[in-house]
């Protein structure tokens, strides 16, 4: 090879040498997939998965393709190999329409459709992770304080307090949230509490189905200036996956509760049906947006109902630090006597960004 070098570029030709020679040993040492078009494909294989296989290219960064327009394939760093039958790990190569499988103890050949799925290290590490996570693990979400006054004429005060927080595995998905707010204002020698409101809950969803899922959840309210002392929601229900990929999920869902509401005037106990959505959506670059809608039925008083609204949109700052906006609308047909029927409660502020 090096007089073969020397014989094209010369010994003034030294540097073009060197960089035949770094290209000709990368393209020895890298993945190729060739499709069946004739394009070729050069880089490090990431994952089969389903129905596409992903490499990541030098210049092109990730390129993912349909699994049935490869027309051969090489790897040479080992990959985890999904069969129907076995898992096992080793490099590849594709020979007569065969996919043979070199494993530290012998060759495996099968054909490219019994491939259920390929993963590199990192990816394969990751799917471990889910595969039997700790209860403590897999948590991810985060924590925003707001805070705003004024001095003067008038002295005010808004503080305000926010968490989301997420366990989500292949299976299932744990999810709490709090938030809360609290305001008051001093004017002309009279101080007085303009708001003061804590909402919070906890849910839990398992996929029976991969596009179906049965979910229950118990959510919890305060509103002083609702005359709300207390509102204790326990039910569950069975959702759809709509829309599920890596910038946009979409969960239909529907289901029964009891509502246990206290005022400080009366006690309402409620059975409901209820039936909404959630949505979550990235935007291009660091900024997100996640909606949820609710709405429950009384089954106690027909034509009686409440809605519950939230959105909120994240935008990361740093890697652990990003600015928040958000919207808690509740609305109810019936409230105490004297009070509106709807309460919107919107924060903005700085959050934290946490993961374990």
């Amino acid at each position: 090879m090096l007089h073969l070098l020397k014989a094209v570029y010369g010994k003034q030709g030294a540097s073009r040498k060197g960089a035949l020679i770094l290209a000709f040993t990368t393209a020895l040492c890298a993945d190729q997939v060739v499709l069946k078009n004739g394009d070729r494909v050069t880089g490090s294989i990431v994952k089969k998965d389903a129905k596409e296989i992903t490499i990541k290219t030098d210049k092109f960064g990730l390129v993912t393709t349909a699994w049935d327009e490869v027309a051969s394939i090489i790897a040479d760093k080992p990959l985890t190999v999904v069969l129907p039958d076995k898992t096992v790990s080793g490099t590849l190569r594709e020979e007569n329409g065969r996919v043979q499988i070199a494993t530290g103890t012998g060759t495996v050949t099968v054909a490219p459709a019994d491939i259920t799925a390929l993963r590199d290290a990192d990816e394969q590490k990751a799917f471990q992770r889910l595969d039997h996570p700790g209860w403590l693990q897999l948590w991810a979400g985060t924590a925003t304080i707001g805070f705003a006054g004024t001095a003067g004429n008038a002295r005010t005060s808004t503080f305000t307090t926010a968490v989301t927080a997420a366990r989500a595995t292949r299976t299932d998905k744990t999810s709490i949230y709090f938030n809360t707010i609290r305001a008051s204002a001093f004017v002309n020698g009279q101080n007085s509490d303009t708001a003061e409101a804590v909402r919070g809950g906890v849910g839990y969803s398992r996929n029976i189905r991969p596009r179906v899922f049965l979910n229950v959840f118990n959510d919890y309210e305060y509103d002083r200036f609702q005359n709300l002392d207390l509102r204790a929601v326990f039910g569950g229900g069975i959702g759809f996956h709509a829309i599920k990929t890596d910038r946009m999920m979409l969960d239909l869902l529907g289901g029964a509760d009891y509502n246990y509401s206290k005022f400080s005037t009366f006690t309402r106990n409620n059975a409901e049906l209820y039936w909404g959505d959630d949505f979550t959506y990235k935007l291009k670059g660091s900024t997100s947006i996640v909606q949820s809608y609710r709405m429950f039925n009384d089954l106690n008083s027909l034509g009686d109902y409440r809605v519950n609204f939230d959105i909120g949109m994240t935008t990361k700052i740093a890697k652990w630090l990003n600015w928040n906006v958000s919207f808690s609308d509740r609305y109810l047909t019936n409230p105490a006597p004297g009070r509106k029927t709807n309460d919107l409660l919107y924060t903005t502020g700085l959050g934290v960004n946490f993961a374990h």
